[in-house]
């Protein structure tokens, strides 16, 4: 049964390991087996379960199926994995009960025993059962005693332990079922052991690690321990926890060798310091470098010999799990960080060393992506690649400078030295890649071997990086490769194909904002357009280098004299070379003098202007010239002085901002977000459908960010060819801050613009293009002007006021006898003191002169002589104007104060009352420089406003004058006086003012009051004339005597005719009047006097000598305390007599309780509709009627029929009465009725039964 022992054969670390089951008993019986059950073992997955919270895996079981010997079990302190058998598994198959205790249970015995000797737990009995040997022998026991047997003699407590094995190589469900368990069985054991043993080895790893603190700990032994695990996951083809094994080792190497840069260093770092002798790059077409792997066991191996392994076999695993992309990724990262640890380890290595190695292991990388991928994939993933082209671009660069391939004469004898010691340090090509034509060693040593080969490899590798970079939009990087390929042109001598590149790499510098790449890059561009013969654009580099302030002083001064040597030659006198202005000199501010930049035609207007020299070096320059734009805007003849000083700034100084920099705004410059809320609701339900949010300014966010103001390509600058140029002559800039002037007298008038600036150095010109802001002159021609204004808001007739003549000369000057001819007017006096004197101004309103002002007057003309002034002058004086004052003639209606007339006349009365009256004079002002004459208009303001009233008291008349100041000043008034215009002798007018003076202020009113009696039969009408002195309260003296204020009125009919007297009596048995109940009013209306001849109308009427007329009257309440009720209106028939007398008698209820004032009751006189003479009366003098038709007898009384409302009134007409002619009423002065019951009040008290009491205070 048991085979001959072999000796083990060494361990291959290759993907084919798989984990190790033994095999015990009967190997035949298992070779039979052996098939089908390495078939069937990885068909189905099995969930792994692993301890500390990790992710369960579902994993394909495989085994190592080896004959048991007991070398083969793990001895204490062994923690190799791979050698470890996870599984012990014995056959045997089905017997009698002699073979089985004869042979099977000893052997059995003997093999737990050597495993319980090597504390093996996991161990498994299969017993195998086949139907045609229980056939052949009758003798053979129940299948059940013999597994019986086993599981009592070897699995007390582990019955599970034995599995049977039925009929295994027949094709029937129970082989099927029995194999299935069997399986099952297998898997779960192996499963158990894994997670046991790995386990177990983990937690010994685990506490190896947390010791690395203590001395005499060594990385490598660790580093082999761990990397048994990760050989064990991969095994079982988890390569994913594999990975993170060697990851963790390198993280753990990276952090020490950090500690160590920073002063921390461990014992076993010792040994990565040894000098590096080899560099032949990453190995990566070997799952496992063995060589390298001993080199780390023994504890001999380099840096870079430790991170060569442990990246190639991150690389295998990676590629496994098919991520090839982030084996770029990492090589790039490890290519980097090995450069800096072996600086941070002080290794020493040879010059060129590090260079050849990390050429080597980029391109290893590439090829090694490249087997695994098609060229459609690598193309659509040059983004992860092209950063290890770009690397390996970079180094065969610092090879090829290093080993003087670049130089212009080729390599020396120490250049050759060098080659030779760095291909010695490659060692052999390696035999994996001995075959290949195109291998990074055979690449390698050809482009090291001439100058050309060197070229065309550096050539190859920036053009496909270049390209590369461009096509996966990393434009930035292309430029920066571009700049290198560009430097290798220079050093070839081949300037036209450096410029391209290095005007890329220049631009992408100034849009990203770097200073120094930008002056370096700048001074190789100058270089090139020397080469190649680019004047003017070496020119415009060196004027950008002599002002950049990142050279040092010596180099500004080179690139300056540059400039300043090509503009001394003259050879080409036609030729020239313009240059933009900002790296010349740059304009900081503006100023005009007058400082308002406006000059008349014939002044002299200077341009101060502060030109900041960026040269390190006085620079003398020829001409510095400002080009003008001259323009003649439409209308510009109205641009006068006034005008143009109004719309300028004062001060003159125009500040222009500092030239920008070339470089981009930084972040922190830009423009705030400008976010808002944004929601759209449905406009069927108005439910909100979408909400977001959204920027408003995303227009001044995201504009492209390019050099706008680079001028690194020749940029066209137009010169402007114009026929007004400023110029200053000879001016030597100094460095910084420098003043120059520039002076013109205005010719032309318009609008002149200031648009470029010109500094010329012999055929050399700087131009600064535009001049913004914008920096503009005028220049006007103004005609004489002649402007009279009064210095006080308004004129005020009747005193003295001050008026203001303007004189602007224009263009016209004034001489000696010129003088303004002013025709008077009539009432309008112009009055001139001796001291008056004329003040002459500049057009800059300063003072120039002043000269006494001499003023003729005549009957018709004022002459004013006018003081010699130059053009564009203005003259200014004062001279007092003086209007008669009057008031305008109250008219016969509107002066009759009391005249009941309609509201909407009051209220604009009323309204009109506020304002003063105006009196316009006209004055015709003949000028010296024209042959027209000026006509000007004065309008005076009359300070009061005065009315009148006729007062009555039976038959006494008096008559009012109340005058009203509306002006803001005060007054003295004196000496009222009141006269009849027609000079009647029998009537006399009485004053009542006691006193002589009274004082009026302003807003204030004062009344006069006279008596009017007369002798005999009164007059028809008064015509009189007020007049009253006054002047200003504040003056004590005034120069001229002032005229009276004076105001005529007439009044007619202001005798008494009628006396109505009215009366209300309470109820009889009562004392006072009650609310709600019927009174009586007793109207009695009483003729004064006999026949005048004002009665003399069409309503008298003569019959029997005697002599009558018709009245109306009519009782109105307008404050609606009274119902009239029954009668209220009514004709009479009174005669003309005195004391005649008329009495009506009605009834009336009150409304309220309190003192009620008497209704009103008014008299009309009653005309017939025949009448020719009478005037119809409006609407408002009619009053309404219920019925009124014309009377027929002369003493016969129309009543108004029907009851009447609360202050209801009579209808002018009704329905029965259409078509017939109506009579005429016509009111009665209000002088000719006498109410001598007004103002009287009756007392009413409330009814005993009102629930609401209603009270009328009046």
């Amino acid at each position: 049964m048991d085979a001959p022992e072999e000796p083990l054969p060494p361990v291959i670390y290759t993907m084919e390991n798989k984990p190790i089951v033994t095999c015990a008993g009967d190997q035949n019986l298992f070779t039979s087996l052996y098939p089908t059950l390495s078939q069937q073992l990885p068909r189905e997955p099995m969930e792994w379960r692993r301890s500390y919270g990790r992710a369960p895996r579902m994993i394909h079981l495989e085994s190592n199926f080896v004959q048991f010997k007991e070398e083969l079990l793990a001895k204490e302190g062994n923690k190799a994995l791979l050698t470890f058998p996870f599984l012990h598994v014995y056959w045997a198959e089905c017997c009698d009960t002699e073979v089985y205790k004869a042979t099977v249970k000893d052997d059995l015995t003997k093999w737990q025993n050597a495993l319980k000797a090597h504390s093996s737990a996991d161990w498994l009995i299969v017993l195998v059962e086949n139907d045609a040997k229980k056939k052949n022998k009758t003798n053979i026991l129940p299948r059940t005693s013999i597994v019986d047997k086993i599981r009592n003699d070897f699995c007390n407590k582990q019955s599970d332990r034995c599995v049977v094995l039925s009929d295994p190589l027949k094709d029937s469900s129970r082989t099927q079922e029995s194999w299935n368990a069997f399986l099952t069985k297998l898997r779960t054991l192996l499963l158990m052991s894994f997670t046991k043993n790995l386990g177990k080895f983990e937690d010994d790893m685990r506490t190896l690690r947390e010791k690395r603190t203590e001395p005499g700990w060594s990385f490598c032994e660790y580093f082999m321990v761990q990397e048994e695990l990760a050989f064990v996951f991969e095994m079982l083809q988890q390569f994913e926890d594999a990975l993170v094994q060697y990851d963790e080792l390198d993280a753990l190497f990276s952090q020490y060798v950090v500690n160590f840069g920073a002063g921390d260093g461990a014992n076993w770092l010792t040994f990565f310091c040894q000098p590096v002798k080899s560099w032949n790059g990453l190995i990566l077409r070997k799952p496992i470098d063995m060589e390298k792997r001993e080199l780390i066991q023994r504890q001999e191996a380099t840096l870079l010999e430790l991170r060569s392994y442990l990246f190639s076999r991150q690389c295998t695993l990676l590629l496994f799990l098919q991520r090839p992309w982030e084996v770029a990724q990492r090589a790039l990262e490890l290519l980097h960080s090995c450069v800096q640890e072996l600086q941070l380890l002080e290794v020493s290595v040879p010059p060129g060393a590090l260079d050849c190695w990390v050429f080597l292991s980029c391109l290893e990388v590439l090829q090694r992506i490249e087997g695994c991928c098609d060229r459609a994939h690598l193309d659509a993933n040059s983004a992860h690649t092209v950063g290890l082209w770009s690397y390996a671009t970079e180094k065969l660069k610092s090879l090829g400078y290093l080993c003087g391939l670049v130089s212009e004469k080729g390599p020396n004898s120490e250049d050759l030295n060098r080659t030779v010691d760095l291909l010695a340090g490659l060692g052999a090509e390696r035999p994996e890649t001995a075959n290949t034509a195109q291998s990074p060693y055979k690449k390698l040593k050809e482009a090291l071997s001439s100058v050309e080969a060197f070229e065309k490899h550096y050539l190859e590798l920036s053009h496909a990086a270049i390209e590369m970079y461009t096509s996966v939009g990393r434009i930035r990087s292309a430029k920066f490769v571009g700049k290198d390929l560009a430097e290798f042109y220079m050093r070839k001598k081949s300037p036209q194909k450096a410029e391209v590149y290095l005007q890329g790499a220049l631009k992408n510098y100034l849009a990203e904002g770097w200073a120094l790449p930008v002056t370096h890059t700048r001074k190789q561009l100058a270089e090139c357009q020397k080469h190649l013969g680019q004047i003017e654009n070496y020119l415009q580099s060196s004027s950008l280098l002599a002002s950049d302030r990142h050279l040092t002083e010596d180099e500004r001064k080179y690139f300056c004299q540059e400039i300043l040597s090509f503009a001394s030659q003259t050879d080409s006198p036609g030729h020239r070379v313009v240059l933009p202005m900002h790296s010349f000199a740059q304009l900081r501010d503006l100023r005009f003098t007058p400082s308002n930049a406006v000059v008349h035609v014939g002044g002299v207007l200077s341009v101060e202007m502060t030109v900041c020299s960026q040269m390190p070096v006085p620079v003398h320059v020829e001409q510095i010239a400002i080009n003008v734009h001259f323009s003649i805007e439409k209308n510009n003849y109205r641009k006068t002085a006034e005008w143009l000083t109004k719309h300028k700034t004062s001060n003159g100084i125009i500040h222009f901002a500092t030239e920008p920099s070339p470089f981009p705004a930084s972040p922190n410059s830009l423009p705030a977000l400008e976010l808002y809320e944004m929601f759209e609701r449905s406009p069927s339900d108005n439910s909100l459908t979408t909400t977001g949010i959204i920027c408003r300014n995303v227009h001044m966010l995201l504009r492209r960010q390019e050099s706008s103001t680079s001028l690194e390509t020749p940029s066209t600058v137009a010169l402007e060819d114009g026929a007004h140029v400023l110029k200053c002559s000879s001016v030597t800039l100094q460095p910084g801050a420098n003043t120059v002037t520039f002076r013109t007298q205005a010719k032309e008038p318009g609008t002149y613009t200031l648009r470029q600036l010109c500094a010329s150095l012999g055929p050399v010109w700087f131009v600064l293009p535009h001049i913004y802001p914008l920096a503009q002159y005028d220049v006007y021609s103004q005609e004489p002007q002649l402007l009279v204004e009064p210095l006080a808001d308004s004129l005020l007739a009747g005193i003295p006021q001050k008026v203001k003549f303007t004189v602007t000369t224009g263009h016209y000057t004034v001489k000696n006898g010129d003088s303004l001819q002013l025709s008077n007017a009539e009432a309008m006096l112009i009055l001139c003191h001796a001291d008056s004197r004329a003040v002459i101004y500049s057009n800059t309103r300063e003072k120039a002169s002043d000269a006494s002002l001499r003023v003729h007057s005549s009957d018709k003309v004022t002459s004013i002589s006018l003081p010699a002034a130059p053009a564009y002058h203005v003259i200014e004086f004062e001279l007092e104007v003086l209007s008669l004052p009057s008031a305008p003639a109250a008219g016969e209606e509107s002066s009759r104060l009391g005249v009941t007339e309609p509201q909407r006349k009051q209220k604009d009365t009323q309204k009109a009352g506020h304002c003063m009256a105006t009196i316009d004079h006209k004055v015709s002002i003949d000028c010296p420089w024209s042959i027209y004459s000026t006509v000007i208009a004065l309008t005076f303001s009359v300070p009061f406003r005065t009315t009148h009233a006729l007062l009555s008291a039976g038959t006494r008349k008096y008559v009012q004058v109340c005058v009203q100041n509306l002006s803001e000043l005060d007054f003295q008034l004196s000496g009222s006086d009141l006269v009849d215009t027609r000079g009647s002798t029998g009537l006399q007018l009485t004053p009542l003012n006691t006193e002589s003076q009274q004082r009026v202020r302003s807003r204030q009113s004062v009344s006069f009051v006279w008596e009017l009696t007369w002798a005999q039969e009164p007059p028809p009408s008064l015509r009189g004339r007020f007049s009253v002195g006054f002047c200003p309260a504040s003056e004590e003296r005034l120069s001229v005597s002032l005229k009276p204020y004076t105001y005529d009125f007439q009044v007619e009919n202001f005798f008494t005719l009628y006396n109505v007297k009215a009366e209300i009596l309470p109820p009889a048995g009562m004392e006072h009047c009650r609310t709600g109940s019927l009174c009586s009013l007793a109207v009695s209306i009483t003729r004064l006097s006999d026949l005048l001849e004002v009665d003399r109308d069409e309503a008298l009427t003569e019959s029997d000598q005697c002599f009558s007329t018709k009245l109306m009257y009519e009782v109105v309440d307008n404050s609606s305390n009274w119902a009239v009720c029954g009668k209220s209106s009514g004709v009479i028939c009174m005669p003309v007599a005195a004391q005649a007398t008329h009495r009506v008698h009605m009834e009336v209820v009150p409304l309220f309780a309190g003192h009620l004032p008497l209704p009103d009751v008014r008299l009309f006189k009653y005309l017939p509709h025949h009448s020719a003479h009478s005037a119809q009366p409006d609407a408002d003098s009619w009053i309404e009627n219920d019925s009124l038709s014309v009377d027929k007898h002369g003493d016969e009384q129309l009543d108004g029929g029907g009851s009447r409302s609360r202050g209801g009134g009579h209808s002018a007409s009704s329905s029965e009465h259409q078509g017939l002619p109506m009579p005429r009423l016509q009111a009665l002065p209000p002088g000719q009725v006498f109410n001598s019951g007004a103002g009287t009040q009756v007392l009413v008290i409330p009814s005993k039964d009102d629930h609401v009491l209603e009270v009328s205070v009046t």
